[in-house]
């Protein structure tokens, strides 16, 4: 069995050594990369946040050809605050096998091997290109994302696969929800709590509309639609934050909810939020009557679509040819998929090592899932 090779560990670890949580700058990373290309005679183009602090990157391997294939993957990584750390999340420790740190599964791992397939892709001459698209901000919302496919859209790249390298233990994943989350700001009327018909009581109001969203919920707990092969198949509801009031003895005049919407594939979540601003509305009539400036309002701050790749999909067709499997998967984590889905690229989901150990204290990568992402992407040499 072909081992994973000291190039591809070195661009993996140095990745993960690299400080990439979301609110901070991916620039030393995003840079590391474009130099490696550059080296090679590839040009990388880049797109900014609106504060050039971060920036995606999209690179062409095989400029001029036809089609091609994307491999996705983004750069940005989750906290590790608070959580009991045996060893530091930025070393890229290898210890029994595993590549310790992180984003060494999500999904620095996948990077840093697809990069150091960089000089073998070129050298292989192939008859379509290969496209790299390294995004930021996915865990905060898939940010990054749009503006990097918008870029390849305006650059004229015409992929006709995309491969989303997130953690899938190198399965072929065809599906997972969308997730939405939404930030509610109540405004209502301060006054004494012994007046309260003189107030308009924000977190009252809030606490009316959370009863909503989990009635919503409860509905589709038992009523579906239902998607067998996911871990909770139907759509699922949460309200996460909640925050209002300043003393016992003061009617709150402001109240702020964030609640979220894992939906399924096929399922329409404009219309879940569209049910939320009705409920709202009707909440708004009697507030209204007390205070006119009393009501609702509604942001979205997150959204990243369901994903579903079709039957006979040609992404997911390349995916099990290259894993040398007929097996796929569902999966319960959003990804970017969704979003080249609905560019027009056939898409699926296949990476190396597991989302259970994503997020967590002490995440890794084993080296063996690594080595099977090597010769995954090793089989584009032939395609």
């Amino acid at each position: 069995m072909q081992q994973l090779s000291p190039d591809a560990l070195a661009w993996a670890q140095r990745l993960v050594r690299m400080n990439t949580v979301s609110h901070q700058s991916n620039l030393a990373l995003i840079e590391c990369i474009a130099d490696h290309l550059r080296a090679l005679g590839v040009e990388p183009r880049l797109t900014w946040d609106d504060d050039r602090r971060k920036a995606n990157l999209v690179a062409t391997l095989g400029a001029g050809k036809p089609g091609g294939v994307v491999l996705s993957g983004h750069t940005d990584t989750v906290p590790w605050d608070g959580q009991d750390w045996t060893v530091d999340p930025l070393a890229g420790e290898i210890r029994d096998g595993r590549l310790y740190g992180r984003g060494s599964a999500d999904m620095k791992g996948w990077i840093g091997i697809v990069v150091a397939q960089s000089r073998a892709f070129l050298e292989a001459d192939l008859p379509h290109a290969i496209h790299y698209a390294f995004s930021y901000d996915e865990e905060v919302g898939g940010f990054g994302a749009r503006r990097l496919i918008a870029d390849m859209q305006a650059a004229g790249v015409g992929p006709t696969r995309c491969i989303v390298g997130e953690p899938t233990a190198m399965v072929p994943a065809v599906a997972h929800k969308g997730v939405h989350r939404w930030r509610c700001c109540i405004r209502g009327k301060a006054a004494h709590s012994s007046l309260t018909p003189t107030s308009v009581n924000a977190v009252e109001a809030g606490a009316r509309l959370v009863a909503h969203i989990a009635d919503m919920a409860d509905r589709w707990r038992d009523q579906g639609p239902f998607q067998a092969g996911f871990d909770v198949p139907y759509t699922t509801a949460a309200t996460c934050v909640m925050h209002g009031g300043i003393a016992d003895n003061v009617v709150p005049e402001e109240c702020r909810v964030h609640y979220e919407f894992r939906n399924l594939p096929g399922t329409d979540e404009e219309a879940m939020q569209q049910a939320v601003r009705e409920r709202a509305a009707q909440l708004e009539t009697p507030m209204r009557a007390v205070e006119p400036s009393a009501g609702f309002a509604f942001e979205a701050f997150a959204s990243m679509p369901a994903f579903q790749a079709p039957q006979g999909d040609p992404a997911v067709a390349l995916a099990q040819r290259l894993a040398g499997t007929s097996q796929t998967a569902l999966v319960a984590f959003g990804t970017e998929a969704g979003l080249f889905q609905r560019a027009g690229i056939p898409t699926v989901i296949c990476g190396p090592g597991s989302i259970a150990q994503a997020h967590q204290a002490d995440e890794y990568v084993s080296l063996e899932q690594l080595a099977a992402c090597e010769r995954f992407l090793h089989g584009l040499l032939a395609a």
